[in-house]
């Protein structure tokens, strides 16, 4: 059984937003340690705890973003594991009925019939009653 072309699509739109995530992580980063240095220059001592506090939310946003990436790659190989599943299961299934279609050619049996078909009730005759 072959692999079908949907099957092996590309996930490039969710490879680039794992990628755009992360760097927007990197970067808010950078312009936390720029926003820390300008401060202290600027102001000097007196922001300090105004500088913690945004430096904060900055790394806390800044590891949200990084884990969104690191999500939209772990839905990439998720699916990745779903689709081996599935040629797997379609392959077995395969296997299966052509192991089952071989039994039943090498078996003598009695006939199966056709899926609709009715067989005869052997209780009921269709000779008319005596009398």
């Amino acid at each position: 059984m072959g692999i079908r072309e949907e099957d092996l699509e590309p996930h490039a739109a969710l490879r680039y937003v794992a990628r755009l995530l992360k760097v927007l992580a990197v970067l808010l980063l950078i312009l936390m340690v720029a926003n820390f240095v300008l401060g202290l220059v600027q102001e000097g001592t007196a922001v300090l705890a105004e500088l913690l506090v945004g430096a904060t939310q900055m790394v806390v946003f800044a590891g949200l973003l990084w884990a969104a990436g690191d999500l939209s790659l772990m839905l990439i190989e998720s699916n990745h594991d779903l689709r081996a599943v599935r040629i797997l299961m379609g392959r077995m299934n395969g296997r299966l009925q052509r192991m089952e279609e071989q039994e039943r050619s090498l078996r003598p049996g009695p006939e199966v019939p056709a899926p609709g078909a009715t067989t005869p009730d052997p209780r009921r005759s269709d000779r008319p009653p005596p009398g």
